[in-house]
């Protein structure tokens, strides 16, 4: 995935340990490459006194220890290493995940207002979901979760008024123009449409969250059968995740 990185960034403090550098406004491609660009060369660089590194849809949080650097020395080392990102054309290299999702039914108790909604049929809205490739923008909300983008406007659905207390592990939902899959039971106002058996965080795997800004995410549906078989083979550590290099 390439893009010119062409930078107009805006660096601002954030408390007294972290500083934010800000590629634009809006949900957008290009402006996430620059998002996910900095922050991979940052990793690798590793200038002393960082210490957290957060990616978001526009903007990357960079925290740090202010014992070890200071905001006005972190700013100067920032923007040397985005003059040089300015120089080339930035290449995201992400990786394909095909995610299994058993849709509708108790796994997915909104479909059919989302295809009310829409005026569609529930297979529709299926089609519709699991026709595409999404991006994986950030990682947020809670430890792993995922917002993918972008959803096909026949399908994008407002949130619920009233959020739930509890959305199941696994569930995948519609909130406007993202999808996301909830990785651990959590309250949530998205539209649940389905549920995937895979686990996207665990503190026992290194790294715990199975995915990260810049990678595709393809939904495929399952049967409730499928989901059932899936789910054991996931318990005892025996189902293998279908990653495809970009």
């Amino acid at each position: 995935m390439k893009s010119s990185f062409c930078s107009s960034a805006r660096y601002l403090p954030f408390g007294d340990s972290a500083l934010i550098v800000e590629f634009g406004d809006v949900i957008d491609l290009a402006v996430n490459n620059k998002v996910i660009a900095l922050n991979d060369a940052l990793s690798n660089v590793g200038i002393k006194g960082i210490e957290e590194l957060v990616p978001t849809y526009r903007s990357l949080l960079i925290r740090y220890n202010p014992d070890k650097i200071t905001y006005k020395q972190l700013v100067l080392r920032v923007k040397e290493i985005e003059k040089t990102l300015e120089k080339r054309t930035i290449k995201i290299e992400g990786r394909k995940l095909v995610v299994p999702v058993a849709y509708g039914g108790v796994y997915g108790p909104d479909l059919g207002y989302v295809a009310q909604y829409h005026g569609l049929t529930e297979e529709q809205v299926i089609k519709i979901h699991s026709g595409k490739d999404y991006r994986v923008y950030m990682i947020g909300f809670v430890a792993g979760f995922p917002y993918l983008g972008d959803v096909p406007e026949e399908i994008a659905t407002p949130r619920l008024e009233n959020p739930r207390l509890k959305v199941p592990a696994g569930s995948v939902g519609i909130a406007e123009r993202q999808t996301g899959i909830y990785p651990c039971e959590a309250p949530g106002g998205w539209r649940i449409i389905g549920r995937t058996p895979i686990k996207l965080f665990d503190p026992q795997r290194q790294p715990p969250a199975l995915l990260k800004p810049g990678d595709i995410v393809k939904f495929e549906p399952i049967s409730e059968e499928d989901y059932v078989r899936i789910e054991g083979l996931v318990r005892v550590g025996a189902y293998r995740l279908q990653f495809q290099g970009l």
